[in-house]
């Protein structure tokens, strides 16, 4: 495609089902701390209420897998043949010394990226095809993205609750324009996940509790990202050297065998994380911390919330005189978060 998206469909605005869910889902609390999920009521799902005019979605993808994919695993370890269920144990694989970073943050902030596209094709649309309104969005307001996406013909959710398409997996952004033209809508793809709960089955903390059912509350990218307070002891050996989100669910799944690589230079791994260790990232300070991570989306949940992160997969990594002084160093850190973290894992080797 001219403006490089891996896929682009057309959706309409009944969400009145999916609505019924979310709301749901709010109810039981199993958002979190997330509460900007329960803000704006009914334009999360009426887009002519949140965009006056919207009469179509236009839904994209863009695929984000790194070119040379050699980024340390999670632990437990998940086999590097992607779907074939490959999955060590975690007695020889939760001691990592390297630290785990999704894929989807290796490189540059994907909201920068996939906004300055999306704006793109809606003026070329404009210019072009007929003059619309429109208003683009890449996860940055209460837009339902997935189950656009779905109507859309892009894929159908998976049982971790991701977009999954037979063509691609699910290692790929979503984005949407929301525009005042009238346009066709495809036929929706069906399910293709039939009996496999291999997603379900490899989540560490059991946040999947069953098929299409998150508990964020347990889930790795939320301790890690989205909660600003501390990790619960119960999840911290889990999280084994992931610091900043979760990989499994996908890595897991077999339509990821499918997964193309990222042809946005802009999502290549920066900065090492593809390869770095725990204790060489635990020493950043807060000045390397915005330095270094200028443009990448792992800068929003700020320096205090990466040490808490780092100092629990030091806890669980492989005990060394290197692992020992590095959370010595933080021991009287300003942060009384970061300091309880890393007394807890200080204790993990005693």
């Amino acid at each position: 495609m001219r403006m490089g998206f891996s896929a682009v469909g057309i959706a309409d605005l009944a969400l009145e089902r999916e609505a019924e869910g979310f709301q749901a889902w709010i109810e039981t609390g199993h958002h979190g701390e997330m509460e900007y999920m329960a803000r704006h009521g009914s334009k999360r799902w009426q887009p002519d209420e949140l965009q006056p005019g919207t009469q179509s979605v236009i839904c994209v993808a863009l695929d984000y897998s790194p070119r040379n994919d050699a980024g340390s695993a999670p632990s437990p370890l998940v086999g590097e043949g992607w779907g074939e269920g490959a999955v060590a144990s975690a007695e020889t694989s939760a001691t990592s010394n390297q630290a785990y970073i999704s894929r989807y943050a290796q490189g540059r902030d994907y909201h920068k990226v996939l906004r300055h596209k999306l704006q793109a094709l809606a003026v070329a649309i404009n210019n072009e095809i007929a003059p619309h309104e429109f208003r683009v969005f890449t996860d940055s307001a209460p837009v339902m993205e997935i189950p656009l996406a779905v109507k859309a013909g892009l894929g159908w959710r998976g049982k971790h609750t991701l977009l999954l398409s037979r063509e691609r997996g699910s290692m790929f952004f979503l984005g949407e324009i929301y525009t005042s033209l009238k346009l066709a809508q495809p036929e929706p793809q069906s399910d293709h996940c039939g009996s496999c709960t291999a997603c379900i089955d490899v989540c560490p903390t059991q946040a999947i509790t069953g098929p299409h059912r998150l508990d964020a509350r347990k889930c790795i990218s939320y301790l890690t990202i989205e909660l600003k307070t501390a990790i619960p002891i119960e999840f911290r050996k889990a999280i084994g050297n992931r610091i900043y989100g979760c990989d499994d669910c996908q890595l897991i799944c077999p339509w990821n065998k499918f997964a193309r690589k990222a042809t946005v230079p802009d999502f290549e791994p920066r900065n090492g994380l593809d390869s770095a260790t725990l204790v060489a990232l635990f020493a950043w300070t807060e000045a390397d911390f915005d330095e270094r991570l200028q443009g990448s989306p792992i800068r929003r949940i700020g320096h205090e919330r990466w040490l808490r992160n780092i100092a629990v997969a030091l806890g669980n990594a492989q005990r060394s005189i290197d692992v020992i002084e590095a959370l010595q160093s933080r021991a009287e850190h300003s942060s009384a978060m970061v300091r309880e973290h890393v007394k807890w894992a200080l204790e993990q080797s005693a």
